[in-house]
């Protein structure tokens, strides 16, 4: 198969509201962080409509990060733009991160929360660290091929190509 020359409109809208939901979960993880703690108290955690987000919006990017996965296998994606070949490295190690991980915090996730797994909790918390550090490599690489380099990947990820 010939890869496309760009990102079709279905993966770049899938990206931007991963990213939104990712975000929210950092910004409104409060709730379930209280919630959590109340239930390892032993109290019972009453309805908080945040901890409801937090728990949809966690299924919500494991079952856009499956989408994304299954359009890349059948529709592929652009060749990477590559200035050298530790970069390339670079970037593949951190978006098969990327994925890995929007895969298993959303299940350590509901490990945690539907079966009371504490283990679970701290491997979601442990990742949740690892998450942040891969989102910003990803920006500061989206940044560097902006500013730096010039060479149009950023544009890849606005504007839907064949």
């Amino acid at each position: 198969m010939t890869a496309p020359t760009g990102y079709s409109r279905t993966q770049i809208a899938l990206h931007w509201v991963a990213f939104g939901l990712i975000a929210a979960q950092y910004l409104f993880k409060d709730a379930i962080s209280n919630a959590w703690d109340q239930i390892k108290l032993g109290v019972e955690a009453g309805f908080d409509p945040l901890v409801l987000a937090h728990v949809a919006g966690g299924a919500l990017v494991l079952l856009f990060a499956l989408w994304r996965l299954a359009l890349r296998a059948r529709r592929g994606v652009p060749v990477a733009i590559e200035s050298t070949r530790i970069q390339g490295i670079l970037a593949k190690l951190t978006h098969v991160g990327l994925y890995a991980l929007m895969i298993l915090m959303p299940v350590s996730g509901a490990v945690a929360w539907f079966g009371g797994v504490q283990l679970a909790a701290q491997g979601h918390n442990i990742m949740k660290v690892i998450l942040l550090a891969l989102i910003a490599l990803h920006i500061v690489g989206a940044l560097y091929h902006q500013f730096v380099l010039r060479d149009g990947t950023l544009a890849r990820m606005r504007r839907a190509q064949g």
